[in-house]
């Protein structure tokens, strides 16, 4: 008896998508993860050769332990402990990254617990010059002493180092002259040489959303950064700020959505670059719609184009982007599909705004254990996909290949 059409559907979104190319442009191929059970937290970045995965996972003597691996022509590398810890901060939405910058170096960081409570934690970072085997001694680019957050931490190649941007907590601790703290959340940039050699520590915002991701790309010209704002009036729309000629540029909005919104609502924006061509991807839920929307700049982030809206109608958010290189940005994000049920989508999205039709990843969940899907290229112009899956007995980090048609 044939099958029907809805079972076949189903089907192959369950199989992510194998039946191959649909109107989205795009095919989807589950790969086999480096993860095992009890992982979550993935982050990607891009390789000269691949991509480079993290995760945490939960470790069988206790607390959780920090690994990477790397995707190649031959698969995936042996995985390897970056750290193991028992006072990791271990979040859904504040987790580790690594980064592979052009002279082969691979860095990490991560969030560790200090002694005061659940809001004292800092950030650490780690070099390794010889494929992850062995890491130097953790560096702290926050230097302040507080027992406060600082976490949300984007890097990014910087001369011959790496470039920091982080939330910090500090001024909910720090008045001026014995007066009240401001309590205010901000964000603040650092830089490290390849020798170790720490730069001034800068301030980019006074004043932003607590508990959004930063996000960084270096355009032609230089970085661009990415974060949520807060005005006095609660206003928590997404801004940007560049370095040009050797310092950051005053923030400003990327567009004004208008967002009044009295919380943070978890959920930062993502940016990409290629040459002179930005663009950034984002939730809000302005006017009472939630969307997830994209706008490209075409002058390396100076100013921005009208946003277009990527989701399907009731998104989660959770955003990510990438620019391809012949052109247009994949976005992922989580859409609603009924309940606490959701599904991890991406569509291409054209610089001039035309959109395909979107297409679903896996099936996953609002709630906060499925956390935030992360996408890198990897060397032969595909987009890899990590996202935690926690349906089961216990959370798992899984992996899909994304190609685009005709590539």
């Amino acid at each position: 008896m044939p099958m029907p059409r809805t079972f076949l559907v189903s089907l192959c979104a369950a199989f992510l998508c194998a039946c191959g190319p649909t109107d989205s442009g795009l095919s989807v191929e589950e790969i086999p993860s480096p993860s095992g059970p009890g992982s979550g937290e993935p982050f990607l970045s891009t390789t000269e050769d691949g991509v480079v995965l993290s995760w945490l996972q939960v470790h069988p003597d206790g607390g959780h332990g920090l690994w990477i691996a790397q995707l190649g022509d031959d698969g995936w590398s042996v995985p390897a402990l970056v750290v193991r810890r028992e006072d990791f901060f271990v979040n859904w939405a504040d987790f580790p990254s690594v980064l592979r910058t052009g002279d082969g170096s691979l860095w990490a960081h991560w969030l560790q617990r200090g002694g005061a409570g659940s809001y004292d934690y800092g950030v650490r970072v780690s070099h390794s010059v010889d494929e992850g085997r062995t890491w130097s001694e953790p560096w702290t680019p926050h230097e302040d002493g507080t027992a406060t957050e600082h976490g949300f931490v984007s890097l990014f190649p910087f001369g011959d180092g790496i470039g920091v941007t982080w939330l910090d907590g500090r001024e909910y601790q720090m008045g001026v002259d014995g007066g009240p703290p401001p309590e205010e959340m901000t964000v603040r940039f650092r830089s490290i040489t390849a020798q170790g050699v720490p730069g001034p520590e800068v301030l980019l915002d006074g004043r932003a959303c607590d508990c959004c991701q930063t996000d960084v790309a270096v355009a032609a010209a230089g970085p661009v950064a990415v974060y949520r704002d807060r005005t006095d009036d609660e206003i928590r729309d997404i801004y940007v700020t560049r370095w040009e000629d050797g310092v950051w540029t005053e923030g400003i909005p990327v567009h004004e959505d208008g967002w009044e919104i009295g919380g943070c609502p978890v959920n930062g924006p993502a940016v990409a670059a290629r040459g002179d061509t930005v663009v950034v991807a984002w939730f809000t839920a302005a006017r009472d719609t939630a969307r997830v929307n994209a706008a490209f700049s075409f002058d390396g982030g100076a100013s921005f184009g009208d946003p277009v809206r990527v989701d399907d109608g009731d998104p989660v958010g959770r955003v990510d982007v990438r620019l391809h290189p012949g052109g247009g940005a994949l976005v992922t994000w989580l859409e609603r599909t009924g309940g606490e049920s959701a599904e991890v989508r991406a569509r291409t999205v054209a610089s001039r705004g035309t959109m395909r039709s979107s297409q679903t990843i896996s099936v996953s969940a609002a709630a906060r254990g499925s956390g935030f899907p992360r996408t890198a290229f990897d060397g032969r112009g595909d987009v890899i996909v990590a996202w935690t899956d926690f349906r089961g007995d216990g959370s798992a980090v899984r992996v899909a290949r994304i190609r685009r048609e005709g590539s």
